[in-house]
């Protein structure tokens, strides 16, 4: 959710999502272990678990601000954390910290992109 508050658009207050400007360009971990791929898996598994566990509830009222349920709070909070372990071993010290991070790690992946020389265009013949 930190990289969707910075990089993608709003409607009033609500998030526009895109495809091509928020999850096509996510900088995803360089190398992320097997362990914390699988940790990632299990945590992320566990939210979908929780949610079932409220099946009478929308995802507008699971996600609430001030109602989302404790249990998934907890779950999301886990995931978080794991997702976290796939791009270094120390937590990050706050959501500032977390965007820097990912837009450096952003600004490392397209760098080639970047510095890669264009072909000159060749004049058209004129007479």
């Amino acid at each position: 959710m930190t990289w969707v508050k910075y990089t993608c658009g709003r409607i009033k207050s609500d998030f526009r999502y895109s495809n091509e400007m928020v999850y096509n360009n996510y900088p995803w971990p360089l190398e992320p272990s097997e362990k914390n791929q699988n940790r990632v898996e299990e945590k992320a598994q566990k939210v979908l678990e929780m949610r079932l566990e409220f099946p009478e509830s929308s995802l507008a009222d699971l996600y609430h601000p001030f109602m989302m349920p404790p249990k998934l709070v907890k779950a999301h909070q886990q995931l978080d954390k794991a997702v976290d372990l796939c791009y270094r071993p120390q937590a990050f010290a706050n959501e500032n910290a977390r965007i820097e991070y990912l837009f450096d790690l952003y600004n490392r992946y397209t760098a080639p992109l970047l510095s890669e020389k264009k072909p000159k265009r060749k004049k058209p013949n004129t007479p």
